[in-house]
């Protein structure tokens, strides 16, 4: 397992101690419903009653704050990011608090919403033709041409880090005697932070929890990767869950799933659309869809053993 300081137990419990209080503390129980309809106790974490309604608050805190203490970006030197939309919302967000250009670049066909809270949130939105990885690479070109700095979601570790503490929140829970310890952690995966994150903090801290990855079968760049042990890129990202629409897989991202990622499974388009509708039946909240894969693959999945941990990572229909 490749060894990263960030990703370290110690890292991660500081790094806790370091983000917005908006983004930590979130809500987290066993919900009846789900619980009956998968035959073991469903403890679900959600992540969208937040400035930015989804996870990335947390990764992108410590990333544009370190960043910041690092003196590689500031007032005067913008950080630049592409984004579906969360990640974008997250770092504009983080970067407004300490006065910092932020640059989200975006494919036309991103959501209307999340870039309208972009936008609303100070950052400058630049629009690609094409989808998200085409944004991405615009993006690269922008940072090197302007002398920005570029902040990769899925390869800055920080992203990493903050998501990590979703998982330490769950296991000091479980402690507590508040929560029964989850046997299986269901984790939607885009570029690669949030599942490296939940499955760094579990594998260090928990001895039976298996950390399943879920992608859409249109977009299912990070499960090839795992599989084959290397960053695969895929022809195209076909699904209408845009949070883990993507086709380019982060290579970085990759080299860290090994002893951390017990499993990835793909799910098709209409488990997603039925997950996300039952979700949102069952919780009372909107529920979007990349947040959905997490409750699709344990339906599609092996029923578990034991309690299972869904992590509904946003809410940006």
């Amino acid at each position: 397992m490749l060894s990263i300081p960030e990703l370290e137990p110690a890292a991660i419990r500081a790094a806790h101690g370091r983000i917005h209080p908006a983004f930590v503390g979130s809500p987290q129980y066993v919900h009846g419903g789900l619980s009956e309809r998968l035959g073991v106790p469903v403890i679900v974490k959600v992540e969208t009653v937040n400035p930015i309604r989804a996870f990335k608050g947390r990764g992108t805190w410590l990333a544009i704050h370190g960043l910041a203490e690092e003196g590689r970006i500031g007032p005067e030197r913008a950080v630049v990011v592409a984004s579906a939309g969360n990640f974008g919302q997250g770092v504009a967000f983080a970067a407004r608090a300490l006065g910092i250009p932020a640059v989200v670049y975006v494919s036309t066909h991103a959501n209307r919403a999340k870039v309208a809270r972009m936008r609303a949130l100070g950052a400058t939105v630049i629009e690609v033709d094409g989808d998200f990885d085409d944004a991405r690479a615009g993006s690269e070109r922008h940072a090197r041409d302007d002398h920005a700095e570029l902040l990769v979601d899925g390869d800055d570790p920080r992203t990493a880090s903050g998501a990590a503490t979703i998982a330490l929140e769950i296991t000091d829970a479980v402690a507590a005697g508040a929560l029964p310890a989850p046997a299986v952690a269901s984790v939607p995966v885009g570029n690669g932070a949030l599942i490296n994150g939940v499955g760094a903090w579990l594998r260090a801290t928990t001895e039976r929890c298996r950390v399943v990855g879920v992608q859409a079968e249109g977009a299912a760049a990070m499960t090839v990767s795992w599989r084959a042990g290397r960053a695969i890129d895929t022809d195209t990202a076909e699904t209408y869950a845009d949070g883990i629409a993507t086709r380019v897989a982060i290579p970085r991202a990759v080299a860290l799933m090994p002893g951390r990622v017990d499993d990835m499974l793909l799910v098709s388009e209409a488990a997603l659309h039925a997950a996300e509708g039952e979700l949102t039946a069952e919780l009372g909240i909107t529920v979007e869809g990349a947040a959905a894969a997490s409750w699709a693959g344990l339906l599609a999945g092996p029923r578990p053993e034991g309690p299972a941990l869904v992590i509904i990572t946003g809410s940006n229909r």
